[in-house]
């Protein structure tokens, strides 16, 4: 919901005003390196026309509430993306467009101030930035990047690492603190610091908004008004916690994800949104709403999709954290699964709606918290098609099933992660406390629910999700 699916905008009225700051002076680089066991670590210096401090915006407000509640485990919301470089660029030219695309972005020169009784957020005009040069798998780059977790006040929201080959680098790794950006805020980075290797460190455009004019524009009387708006959505939905009660002792640490790599479900949940004329997004969420009622024995589910808010001309070029999650409510699901996708569809509509709120409403109202939240973080959804029958269960033998991380702390007892990995497998994800819902109930809820779409999708028979027992 972050990226594959769009929310419908709330209002478009009183958006918040482009900063018109002029495009940033060309950015000395700084060629103090020192040596680290994995590469040489370059400084970059970048300097800006702009700086200031104000509070933070919705986005950065709800990130960081669910930061603080996994610490010391926050390591888990970083993520990142590695880009080939075009041509072939040296370091010094590579690091001149970092240089240049830090300058642009004021989200990526954005610490946070925590001195006070709440967390405002201060943009710097000018600093050096480290980048680690070296000649290791980007991947492996990356991964390392993204396991520690950042220091929010003193460290710069994303770290950078060049891979070269030779005198020529072959790609930029970029691993972002969610504070800084989400999915589409990265892929904004990254389109601009392509554009700015190509075009020698430059870009002749007007500066893109920055997330204090956001922040600023959300405390104004519209912005309020918006809010308004999104509290009534939430305020409509009945409370209920979705994994209320502990089913027995956790493992040791508690949270654990099974990642099921599956091309038989990409092709099923494509083949259903082309029957149902709805999007594969739409029906993997239906089908997780399913799964977390029958393991709690609900007839209804709530689960908060995250939901991109990119739906506002104004912040299409904004570096910054957007998403956020609205609310997804259903009843009566025990329905086969065509009569649950029509209710959906509308229900579905609803959480985007709602997702573009002020967390501090939230935290001062009473509004359901399920404790069970849907991330679809595909860059767009692939799109309704039709499979042969046969096509689709053949799929089925290349399923694999892995778990790819365990910790000691999350802000949430159940998380679906929709991704596709760089081979392009659908990857369907479930991260939960296994206090509540164990790790053989994820393996089976991963299983059946794969199964259950086949079986519809194939017309096999018409399919009602089995209760776990």
């Amino acid at each position: 919901m972050s990226t594959a699916a769009q929310a419908a905008a709330p209002d478009p009225a009183g958006s918040p005003a482009t900063h018109a700051a002029p495009a940033p002076a060309r950015n000395p680089v700084t060629q103090a390196a020192h040596t680290a066991p994995d590469g040489v670590v370059e400084s970059v210096a970048f300097a800006a026309a702009d700086s200031g401090t104000g509070g933070l915006t919705w986005g950065q407000r709800a990130i960081w509430d669910a930061v603080r509640k996994t610490v010391p485990d926050d390591h888990y919301f970083n993520f990142g993306r590695v880009l080939p470089v075009p041509g072939r660029r040296t370091v010094a030219e590579v690091l001149e467009a970092v240089a240049g695309l830090t300058a642009l972005h004021g989200a990526l020169r954005t610490r946070l101030d925590l001195s006070g009784p709440e967390p405002r957020q201060r943009l710097e005009a000018a600093g050096t930035l480290p980048v680690l040069v070296t000649e290791e798998n980007p991947e492996s780059v990356l991964e390392r990047l993204n396991a520690e977790r950042f220091d929010y006040e003193s460290q710069w929201p994303v770290r950078v690492a060049l891979v070269r080959s030779g005198d020529r680098v072959t790609h930029v790794v970029l691993g972002f603190c969610h504070l800084a950006a989400d999915g589409l805020g990265s892929e904004i980075a990254v389109r601009d610091l392509r554009m700015l290797l190509l075009r020698g460190g430059r870009l002749a455009r007007p500066a893109p908004p920055r997330p204090l004019d956001l922040a600023a524009w959300q405390e104004s009387a519209e912005g309020r008004r918006v809010a308004r708006r999104a509290a009534e959505l939430w305020e409509a939905v009945p409370h209920g916690v979705m994994f209320e009660r502990a089913v027995g002792a956790a493992e040791d640490p508690p949270i654990w994800r099974a990642r099921l790599a599956s091309p038989a479900l990409d092709l099923a949940s494509r083949a259903l949104a082309a029957a149902h004329r709805t999007s594969t997004s739409t029906v993997l969420l239906a089908a997780t709403a399913v799964l977390v009622a029958r393991a709690t024995d609900q007839d209804r589910c709530t689960v908060l999709p995250i939901v991109n808010n990119r739906f506002r001309p104004d912040v299409s070029r904004l570096v910054s954290t957007l998403s956020q999650e609205g609310v997804f409510s259903l009843d009566g699901v025990d329905r086969p699964l065509p009569q649950l996708l029509r209710g959906a569809d509308a229900a579905a509509m609803r959480a985007y709606r709602s997702a573009f709120h002020d967390p501090r409403d939230r935290a001062e109202g009473s509004w359901v918290q399920p404790l069970a939240c849907f991330n679809d973080m595909r860059f767009a959804d692939p799109g309704p098609s039709s499979y042969a029958p046969a096509e689709i269960e053949a799929a089925l033998a290349a399923t694999e099933l892995s778990w790819p991380l365990r910790q000691s702390k999350l802000n949430c007892r159940f998380c679906v992660h929709v991704s596709t990995s760089t081979t392009g497998t659908l990857e369907f994800s479930v991260t939960a406390d296994t206090g509540f819902f164990s790790r053989a109930d994820i393996e089976r809820g991963l299983t059946e629910l794969e199964r259950s779409l086949v079986t519809e999708a194939t017309g096999t028979r018409q399919v009602r999700f089995e209760t776990m027992t």
